[in-house]
């Protein structure tokens, strides 16, 4: 969800005076633990995968540049990776579409053809908004029935779960046009 947002909701009244303190004490916490992030299961495989199959692989993320360099150098899919975006390249983030219509200007790929893969409500309502097919992954915190009723097409554990269905998948239609 956008900061500014997810600030209003949790501060209420109190979000203008607070946000800005909200935000740089998040940073402070985030860039100190950055220690124990770890890559989602099969995350590099699947992105591998699909750029071997000519996918253009987007990593749309509303994340700060600050926490995008970061989690870039854990996942290291550098050469999997066609494109990348951050809270910088938008000036609303999910649940907005923007950073969705972004990818997509980035890969060169029309609403129709894409596929978002996301663990997140805000993932697939901005998907949804994009006019782009979303599948859901249960590693963000989610539950399978909130990721459908919020509109994804399907619903996996894990990326590693979607690899070893992918030929099933929404995406794989994608894929052979």
């Amino acid at each position: 969800m956008d900061s500014a947002d997810l600030l209003a909701h949790a501060l209420g009244d109190d979000a203008d005076r607070l946000g800005e303190q909200a935000k740089e004490h998040h940073n402070r916490v985030y860039l100190s633990m950055t220690g124990r992030l770890r890559a989602i299961q099969g995350a590099r495989e699947l992105l591998a995968e699909l750029s071997s199959r000519g996918a253009r692989v987007v990593l749309a993320t509303s994340a700060p540049q600050r926490e995008l360099d970061v989690l870039l150098d854990l996942l290291d899919v550098a050469p999997s990776v066609d494109a990348v975006t951050s809270a910088e390249d938008v000036e609303t983030a999910k649940p907005a579409p923007d950073i969705i219509e972004v990818a997509l200007q980035r890969a060169g790929v029309p609403a129709d053809r894409a596929v978002m893969v996301g663990d997140a409500v805000w993932d697939v309502v901005a998907a949804q908004r994009a006019g782009v097919a979303c599948i859901g992954l249960l590693s963000g915190g989610y539950g399978r029935e909130e990721l459908l009723e919020a509109g994804a097409l399907v619903v996996y554990d894990d990326a590693a779960d979607l690899l070893s269905q992918l030929d099933g998948s929404p995406i794989s239609p994608r894929l052979a046009r």
